[in-house]
């Protein structure tokens, strides 16, 4: 990573460099068409052989160059104030930023506008018509010049683009658009070589056709050139943000959110890669609230919400019930401090929500110190007193393993329930209601009454396949607390069973 203050300074120097050689470049192409394209033509004159006009295409092209980068000095002055203070620059530096190209266009354009005038002024000393045809060769040339040096800068100062543009762009930061480049490229690669190719033949007098081929030949390299050059920073310009784009959708189709791409252009180019980001942090936000979401209703409910919609109702379904409850809570809280029972109960939790994910279930809620777990809902599931028992089998062995000695207490019931959102309009949860939630919460309380701490109903094992179903057996029958009729029971095969006997329940409610 470039500090900022060498950022600074390297980009002045390499913009510098870059405008100093575009404009050697020209001056070149104009000293080789006064020393030969200009001689081949039958003109030689004792004025050039001394080389004087030569040494004014030197001497221009080096003051030109020192004076651009002192005069470009300020500019990166300012840039330099906001990269030291580590902090988003104001809409006007930005544009100060965005600005420069434009700067060292201008900046090139009126360097080649007193070259006319000096160029003209020497060359008038060997002839009136050579004068004029060194004048029309310096405007080319300096057109020429002036659309190079703004491609090559705005190529040169991308990173500075990129810090300018971090935050999102101000509403009139402007560059030149995609249009705009490829009509400075069509300048650069066809305007100027057939402007010069047309006036090869004005003001002379062609006797000899011969006398056209040096000059046409010039125009001919000098369109190749230019155009190579020219074509080669405007493509670059598009495609490498286009490129980077690309790969920026890439990374979001394979399900990576924290991609951004860099937004260091002004133009609606940059206006892309700045929507590009946009629309990636409006995933990320998405993302993240339907994680927080899932993590308060279930993965299922906030993706049904998220695919149907929510709102106040349900529909009837067979479920499976899955209560667990801690034993002994109040005496825990008494004899331990806040942050250990804290501690305890998020175990315990962890543990409750790995296992129920693990076998297809919904953690609904989390009651105090229970949770009630539904098997079959959102998603209807034919096997989910299968799962609710295989789960309970697992939970029971998981939660005695846990350490701080914390037991609970588990039941486990199915039956028909009405699945679905029930509250307020504005406010309102995702809740399982019916007999099997109330019968699995009785029997929840009911075994911690129990050595084995694991109770499920006859009519869960029913609806059990073959392979869970034989993992249990029946044990008698229990009355429970607020039902007319005694729940049939049954228990993991290989867990003490009570006494013999019918027990009545009396307590709190549960569900």
């Amino acid at each position: 990573m470039v500090a900022p203050c060498d950022l600074a300074a390297a980009l002045q120097r390499r913009a510098s460099l870059a405008a100093f050689l575009v404009n050697l470049a020209g001056a070149l192409s104009l000293g080789v068409y006064m020393l030969v394209v200009y001689p081949l033509q039958g003109v030689v004159s004792p004025f050039l052989e001394q080389g004087i006009g030569l040494g004014a295409v030197v001497s221009f092209t080096v003051v030109a160059g020192l004076t651009a980068y002192r005069s470009a000095s300020p500019w990166f002055a300012s840039m330099r104030e906001w990269l030291q203070t580590d902090r988003a620059p104001t809409p006007e530096q930005c544009r100060a930023v965005l600005r420069m190209p434009a700067r060292y266009a201008r900046m090139t354009a009126v360097r080649w506008l007193v070259a006319i005038v000096v160029f003209g002024a020497v060359d008038s000393t060997v002839s009136w018509s050579f004068a004029r045809e060194v004048a029309v060769a310096t405007v080319l040339a300096g057109l020429t010049a002036t659309a190079a040096v703004y491609l090559a800068i705005e190529w040169t100062m991308r990173p500075a683009f990129a810090r300018a543009l971090a935050p999102p762009a101000p509403p009139d930061a402007r560059s030149l658009g995609i249009g705009r480049r490829l009509l400075l490229t069509w300048l650069l690669c066809s305007g100027v070589p057939i402007l010069m190719l047309a006036l090869v033949p004005v003001a002379r007098d062609v006797d000899d056709p011969h006398t056209l081929v040096a000059p046409t030949m010039f125009a001919a390299a000098m369109a190749l050139f230019t155009g190579f050059l020219a074509t080669k920073l405007a493509t670059a310009a598009v495609t490498r943000p286009i490129r980077s784009l690309r790969r920026g959708v890439e990374a979001v189709a394979e399900g990576d959110l924290d991609v951004t791409v860099p937004v260091d252009d002004g133009s609606e180019v940059g206006r892309l890669q700045a929507g590009f980001n946009a629309m990636v942090g409006g995933l990320r936000e998405r993302e993240r609230l339907r994680d927080l979401y899932g993590r308060q209703v279930g993965s299922d409910v906030a993706r049904a919400a998220l695919e149907q919609g929510a709102q106040l109702g349900g529909r009837r379904t067979e479920v499976s019930a899955l209560y667990v409850d801690v034993i002994g809570s109040t005496s825990l809280a008494e004899r331990e401090a806040p942050e250990r029972v804290v501690a305890l109960l998020n175990d315990f939790f962890t543990a409750v929500v790995d296992v129920v994910d693990a076998h297809g279930g919904l953690v609904n809620k989390f009651e105090g110190d229970a949770a009630l777990c539904v098997f079959g809902a959102p998603v209807a599931d034919p096997d989910h007193a299968g799962r609710a028992l295989a789960a309970a089998r697992e939970l029971h062995r998981r939660l005695r393993a846990l350490d701080g000695g914390l037991e609970a207490a588990i039941g486990v019931a199915s039956g028909t329930a009405v699945a679905g959102y029930v509250g307020a309009v504005t406010r309102f949860e995702y809740t399982v209601v019916g007999d099997a939630v109330n019968e699995a919460a009785r029997l929840s309380e009911a075994a911690k009454r129990r050595p084995g701490r694991l109770l499920a109903s006859a009519a869960a094992l029913e609806r059990a396949g073959r392979s869970e179903a034989a993992r249990w057996r029946r044990d008698g029958e229990i009355l429970l607390r607020g039902r007319s009729a005694p729940t049939r029971l049954a228990i993991p095969v290989g867990a003490q069973p009570p006494q013999p006997g019918r027990a009545v329940l009396h307590g709190q409610s549960a569900g």
